[in-house]
């Protein structure tokens, strides 16, 4: 097990590789162990600021802690602001017992050294899918437990599929999708929408076509990723997309496609809610990869993870904490709150059989993989921004996709030596 010395040594190099600045956080270490306070108060961080105390996710929390015979203090913050304050935290010694964090940053706080592994307190993962569970692993060790999960399909407007005479189900791979996007060009409507802008955003979208085409992140410029490149630069070039995919974030390209002009959208779960409200007809299918099948997307959502603590006794109560949060009963309220996916089979199988309508999401999920697997952890990265700049370059038409990726791999290469 590391010493918390070695891990805030570690946390002071993260923290100084991303310029982070901020003052010390509040926790609830030392003297509020249960053996000196009887149960005592156990912090729990989060990043949905948008739950106040009302809400059934702070009850949840508090129902826990109750459970555990403990006292549960929450704080939610924004992502960004979540993953600064955890790592000056880690630094200060002076960490939540409980840290509910965006798969991504799992690596870059067990390489600082702030978080336990799931052998070091006990968390049992084995219901989890693996697929899920490989977000939250580095070095072979597992940190935390996935609470849900999120990623990409195709969503599409029924109507305008219809009147350009297009069968949904005659989707299957790369080429039938263009054809069904030439049809509705022909139609007098606009094909796909998508967000290709210059940031993390724009990755995350490109990822399923990228991993779709049998691309690896270790080799941006295999002549599988030019593919997956050239298919989009394709349909800018033949008017199935519009140019404005270069700024378009996620929330603008869903805009877009609630206009009712376009035939898809590529975008996430997050948006269901926001579906229900269109003023036409929509469907659901999966992003298929080049030659069939469904590509795997990238997952998002948070993990479970108990930080670094200099008390290790309060690790039993810790976990307890997540074991409650994770339990099957839970995760179904739960990841129905977050619009999520569960990272159990048989929690999936009971949020399929409420709404059938999910069905497509499951099997996203189940094809879906994390951004940091691979073992590339705290490399994503360094190999993300290139390969967004690479997308933006040939988008815009600055440089064919072919250099782009070439520039992208020789970038990314050296970063990541």
């Amino acid at each position: 097990m590391k010493t918390p010395a070695r891990g805030w040594r570690a946390v002071g190099a993260a923290l100084a590789a991303v310029a982070l600045a901020g003052g010390a956080a509040c926790s609830s270490s030392g003297d509020d162990s249960p053996e000196n306070s009887g149960g005592g108060t156990y912090a729990i961080w989060d990043p949905y600021p948008q739950f106040d105390d009302d809400s059934a996710w702070v009850k949840l929390l508090k129902s826990c802690g109750t459970s555990a015979g403990v006292t549960v203090e929450r704080t939610g913050y924004d992502t960004t602001d979540l993953t600064n304050k955890a790592l000056l935290a880690a630094q200060q010694d002076n960490s939540p017992d409980v840290l509910i964090i965006d798969n991504p940053v799992i690596s870059t706080l067990a390489e600082a050294g702030a978080l336990t592994t799931t052998e070091e307190t006990k968390l049992d993962t084995s219901a989890m899918e693996p697929n899920l569970l490989g977000a939250g692993q580095s070095g072979g060790k597992t940190y935390g437990v996935p609470i849900g999960a999120n990623t990409l399909a195709l969503y599409y407007n029924k109507a305008v599929l219809s009147a350009a005479g297009v069968d949904v189900a005659s989707i299957k791979d790369w080429p039938t999708l263009t054809a069904a996007l030439a049809k509705v060009k022909s139609a007098g409507k606009k094909g796909i929408t998508f967000s290709a802008i210059g940031t993390e955003e724009g990755s995350f979208q490109f990822l399923p076509w990228f991993w779709g085409s049998g691309a690896q992140l270790t080799a941006l410029d295999s002549p599988q990723a030019v593919s997956a490149l050239t298919l989009w630069t394709d349909w800018l070039k033949k008017g199935y997309a519009p140019n404005s995919v270069i700024n378009n974030t996620q929330t603008t390209s869903w805009q877009e496609f609630a206009s009712g002009d376009y035939a898809f959208s590529e975008n996430g779960t997050w948006q269901l809610a926001n579906a229900e409200k269109l003023g036409f007809e929509y469907g659901i299918i999966p992003v298929p990869a080049s030659d069939g099948g469904t590509a795997p997307a990238p997952t998002g959502g948070e993990f479970v993870s108990i930080p670094v603590q200099s008390d290790t006794g309060r690790y039993a109560t810790s976990q307890k904490l997540v074991a409650c949060l994770t339990s099957a009963d839970n995760l179904l309220t739960t990841d129905t709150t977050l619009s999520y996916i569960a990272p159990v089979a048989a929690v999936q199988d009971k949020q399929v059989a409420a709404d059938a309508k999910l069905k497509v999401w499951v099997d996203a999920v189940r094809a879906a993989k994390g951004r940091t697997g691979d073992n590339l952890g705290t490399k994503y990265p360094k190999i993300s921004e290139p390969l967004w700049t690479a997308m933006q370059a040939a988008l815009s038409g600055a440089k064919s996709p072919q250099d782009a990726l070439s520039a992208a791999q020789t970038t990314a290469a050296g970063a990541t030596k």
